[in-house]
């Protein structure tokens, strides 16, 4: 590695030529990213909603329906709207009660169900049908064209509608949130550093890094809005700390190797190396766990981050020496004295209370756990976005106005006769919630001959294989009311068509709830495995894995509890993948300190020797990376509107916070107890002339 040092000192100026070429592929890769702003497409493509979802596209030409609330318009300039909408590029059709009769026949001569599902208080109804997917780039722009067609007495509700009310807030966001985490971060490393200048350095080669794997996301197809806002952010702050060692090791070296900077910094590298490898592999397995989840969310996320880490180690021992040793004469005159607390005080206070902080320690994690296990999550798309955006007030004026909340699709074969199909939907009609069935059938019953149904409403509502029935529900989406609903409905589908499928974002989210709670315990339990191999790797150690996992494990029950006291709902992607992230990010505080305790054990150092010595060394450099972490994120968390967003960057800014103080106080605290275990289970622990026959004879000169 010293060799590798060497060479990264030497070609210097290479490095960094080729580090800034490569910013222009970064960013054009960057920029030509597709953003997935639909958490549902991330759901199995095995499941039963999913498949019926691709059936509507290929069967039926449409993958999408949208919702317009239209106030104070007499029919004859609805229909005009209408003809606009209909115009628009992806809209299919646009069915109002003009698709069923003419306008001269008079409302009140409609069937009932017709008059229930189109008017309502001086209101009335459109279905907006598009060519495309909920999500797709076309659907999001057939929205867009039709919000700029529509007065500010027309509400697009839907979906779709939220979909593309999140896609122009987060455009709006993003670069906020780069600029608030770069400003807070240098604001700490400005008070942990002893010069002004060398934290610019770090957040240009951390930024170079950020843009190189932002760039790389192009070879994935495309990433999640959720990813992409919150990727930058995260990197920086749990690579941030490869930079800080570099910097600690080079200034070190530079002490040893006095005028040759260029000597020290090639050992600097070489030392970085060694270290960063150990503390990126922790990092990265917290974030190849995810990929194990069923939710692909999890794949996405994991891959994106697990790259990140990657691109910040290699930028850390090839782009930022580089740029010290370039802009060296400039740093040294930018020197001051560091400002951040010595914690002199902490090590002799945790040695001596070291009994008091474990029943504290023991105590503490029963409410911890009663707070974890009490903590809600909710999974509401609309729930996770300010409540004056537009898509969000059109989906309350649709629940007030037409008790509409959720719409459901429901594809039965046509084999399945018309007898069958209305006795069905008379059945469905009967379910709590359902506000109207809207199919030929339904709509017409099983006598009318639908061959003298127009063109037009056969092929919308029939395909080769299937018929389609739209049911409304009063109930919102995501639910205890309508998942029930949903269960009702599936069962009287299934009594008349077996292979029948109940679709639609209600039965998709539903079905996401299911697979979330399946994917937090495998998430949580690989991320453990994982990691729990790797210390015993580190540490050749049995004891270590379950000793250090369970300090910050400890760390995360107080982080997830804290809103099951508050009463504050998380968004479940948060409630799924931070616990991983702050196991994976802050374990590594516990292995530096635990690092260092081990070596000083090897040099024949005694317990409370080799614990002093780790814990007050290791201080420092745990509060700036924890703090570094909380910088990175809790500006992103308070400024965002959006709640997913802000919800995951305070629990990762808080967890950073609850790690650190945890590794802190606990851990030489435990270390303390369980030393005699350790020493006896772990590999490197005692001098190696030191057999371990010899062990109680050093123990009894200790206690002496």
């Amino acid at each position: 590695m010293r060799n590798f040092g060497k060479a990264v000192v030497k070609s210097r100026f290479i490095i960094l030529a080729v580090a800034i070429a490569l910013l222009l592929p970064s960013v054009w890769g960057m920029v030509h990213t597709r953003v997935n702003y639909d958490m549902l497409t991330y759901l199995p493509s095995d499941i039963e909603t999913m498949k019926g979802q691709d059936i509507l596209e290929n069967q039926f030409g449409t993958g999408a329906i949208s919702m317009m609330v239209v106030d104070g318009m007499d029919n004859k300039d609805v229909a005009a709207l209408k003809q606009k909408i209909l115009a628009v590029d992806h809209v299919k059709d646009v069915y109002w009660y003009d698709s069923l009769a003419d306008l001269s026949i008079p409302v009140e001569a409609l069937p009932q169900e017709v008059q229930d599902a189109f008017f309502k208080d001086g209101s009335t109804l459109m279905f907006i049908v598009y060519d495309s997917t909920t999500s797709s780039d076309a659907t999001m722009q057939a929205a867009t064209d039709i919000r700029s067609i529509a007065n500010k007495n027309c509400f697009l509700a839907g979906v779709t509608a939220v979909i593309v009310d999140t896609k122009n807030l987060t455009e709006q966001e993003e670069p906020i949130y780069v600029g608030i985490a770069v400003a807070l971060a240098f604001a700490v490393l400005m008070f942990a550093m002893d010069t002004f200048l060398a934290p610019v350095f770090f957040l240009l080669s951390i930024g170079m890094a950020i843009l190189y794997n932002m760039g790389s996301n192009y070879f994935f197809g495309q990433i999640s809005y959720i990813t992409k806002a919150i990727s930058a952010v995260l990197q920086l702050g749990v690579t941030m700390d490869y930079s800080i060692f570099l910097w600690h090791s080079f200034e070190e070296y530079e002490q040893k190797y006095t005028g040759d900077k260029k000597r020290a910094m090639a050992h600097a590298i070489s030392a970085t190396l060694q270290s960063v490898i150990g503390s990126s592999v922790t990092t990265i397995a917290g974030f190849i766990a995810l990929c194990f989840m069923s939710f692909s969310f999890g794949l996405d996320i994991g891959l994106v981050m697990a790259k990140g880490v990657l691109f910040g180690v290699v930028s850390c021992v090839t782009i930022l020496p580089s740029m010290i040793l370039i802009f060296d004469p400039l740093i040294e005159k930018t020197k001051h004295r560091p400002l951040i607390p010595k914690f002199s005080k902490l090590p002799g206070f945790v040695a001596k209370h070291y009994k008091a902080i474990l029943i504290a320690f023991a105590i503490i994690w029963i409410p911890a756990i009663w707070g974890y296990m009490h903590t809600g999550v909710y999974y509401e798309l609309d729930k996770s976005l300010p409540s004056t955006l537009a898509s969000v007030e059109a989906n309350q004026k649709l629940q007030s106005t037409f008790d509409m909340s959720a719409t459901h699709m429901v594809l039965a074969d046509n084999s399945v006769s018309s007898e069958d199909i209305s006795e069905m939907c008379d059945e469905m009609k009967k379910v709590d919630g359902v506000k109207n069935v809207l199919g030929i059938d339904a709509l017409l019953g099983s006598g009318f001959p639908k061959e003298m149904l127009p063109d037009k409403i056969k092929d919308a509502l029939t395909s080769d294989q299937y018929q389609l029935i739209i049911i409304n529900s009063e109930y919102k989406t995501a639910s205890d009311a309508v998942n029930a609903q949903i269960d009702t409905l599936n069962t009287i589908l299934k009594k008349y068509d077996a292979t029948g499928m109940l679709i639609g974002d209600a039965p998709c989210t539903k079905d996401l709830i299911t697979i979330s709670n399946h994917d937090l315990n495998v998430v949580n339990w690989v991320s453990i495995f994982l990691i729990f191999l790797i210390v015993l790797f580190v540490f050749k150690s049995f004891s270590l894995p379950v000793l250090l996992v369970s300090t910050i494990e400890f760390a995360i029950f107080i982080n997830m509890g804290i809103p099951g006291f508050t009463g504050t709902k998380l968004p479940f992607i948060a409630s799924i993948v931070i616990g991983t992230i702050q196991l994976g990010s802050t374990v590594d505080y516990a292995i530096l300190m635990t690092s260092r305790y081990q070596k000083e054990r090897s040099l024949g150092k005694g317990k409370v020797d080799a614990i002093t010595i780790a814990h007050t060394t290791s201080l420092q450099s745990i509060f700036v990376s924890g703090l570094s972490f909380f910088a990175a994120t809790f500006g992103v968390g308070m400024y965002s509107n959006i709640s997913i967003i802000s919800s995951m960057c305070i629990l990762m800014a808080r967890g950073a916070l609850i790690s650190m103080v945890t590794v802190m106080t606990v851990l030489p605290a435990i270390l303390t107890l369980f030393d005699p275990i350790i020493v006896r289970t772990s590999k490197g622990f005692l001098p190696e002339t030191m057999g371990r026959k010899k062990l109680h004879v050093h123990k009894m000169h200790e206690a002496a």
